[in-house]
């Protein structure tokens, strides 16, 4: 940071999984510290890029025509040398030599947590922008590309009811999530599903049973459950799927995991919106001297949450959307 204090050159990047709409909290972020009278230094490949120094001086044409574009332009990797003191210290000495005076950093909950070690043990002004399909950051209501990916899974679900019905098949639709449930259970809402399995909630084998039971005795013509991604071992759709041919081996059981198709695709307009809106807000954070923080949703008012709170709990999905599933799925 400057001398006085002041803000006069701000650093730019994603980091993490890409999300649609990061591109649209790149325009917003540039255009509104332009607007400010605050040059901008975009770093290509997120942390990594800091250290390797791929900087960009933007100018307000750099991120024209990018709003409807998914992905990021500006690259992003994961950054081991980030994860160490020594990392975090050259990407800082590498940061004051670029004249940088603050961060805006677009990603998840991995990436807040870089930016709140750099700018803990540096001082360091930073703002996050919570850019993640997980939506699992407390503090904000949804995350910027969260809706979108909820809209790919509904219409690649309601493909996949075609001709599930058409065969009298049973469906395991894996989903992305990692450890949070969001798009699994509010995409079962959305396409009708039987009975979502999310890592919050510890589903008895009995309670799944029932609910794809409940399905076909209904003289449904197909049943589709959607499943959390998982890393252990027994969890995801293909371990669902193995146990429940296991048990009812009459059952036509397929398994489709819809993988990275989720994070593609244009962002909808809510999306862009809201990544506006936080684009914006991040450079109002830091003009207002807020560092170490996000910008968040809160009923649709933009709020400024803590690092320390947005990554530290495990943000809880409502327990009543899984009793929706089950009222709506009879």
């Amino acid at each position: 940071m400057s001398a006085n204090g002041a803000i006069h050159c701000v650093g730019l990047l994603t980091s993490g999984g890409d999300a649609p709409g990061m591109n649209a909290a790149i325009r917003a972020v540039t255009r509104a510290a332009i607007y400010r009278g605050i040059r901008v230094k975009a770093i290509y490949k997120g942390y990594q890029g800091i250290i390797e120094g791929l900087f960009k001086e933007f100018r307000t044409e750099d991120v024209s025509n990018i709003i409807q574009r998914g992905g990021t332009i500006l690259k992003t990797a994961r950054c081991d040398e980030f994860r160490t003191p020594e990392g975090r210290k050259a990407a800082y000495a590498n940061l004051c030599a670029q004249g940088i005076d603050a961060l805006a950093v677009i990603g998840g909950d991995g990436s807040l947590a870089g930016a709140r070690l750099l700018a803990q043990e540096h001082n360091f002004p930073i703002v996050g922008v919570p850019a993640t399909i997980d939506n699992d950051l407390q503090g904000t209501d949804i995350t910027i590309g969260y809706t979108t990916a909820l809209n790919t899974i509904v219409e690649a679900v309601d493909k996949i009811r075609d001709t599930a019905s058409s065969h009298n098949r049973l469906f395991f639709v894996e989903v992305m999530g990692r450890e949070a449930g969001f798009l699994a259970l509010n995409g079962a809402i959305a396409s009708g599903c039987e009975a979502a399995i999310i890592p919050e909630m510890h589903h008895t084998t009995e309670h799944l049973e029932k609910s794809i039971r409940s399905g076909f005795r209904k003289t449904k013509s197909s049943s589709i459950v959607l499943v959390t991604e998982s890393n252990e071992e027994g969890g995801g759709a293909m371990a669902a799927a193995a146990h429940v041919k296991e048990r009812f081996p009459d059952y036509d059981v397929r398994v489709t995991i819809l993988g990275h198709i989720q994070r593609g695709g244009s962002p909808c307009a809510t999306d862009r919106i809201m990544a506006s809106r936080m684009g914006v807000a991040a450079i109002e954070a830091l003009l207002e001297d807020q560092r170490n923080v996000m910008i968040g949703y809160d009923h649709d008012e933009i709020v400024y949450v803590p690092f320390v709170k947005a990554i530290k709990d495990h943000k809880p999905v409502p327990s009543k959307l899984l009793d929706i599933v089950s009222i709506l799925s009879i």
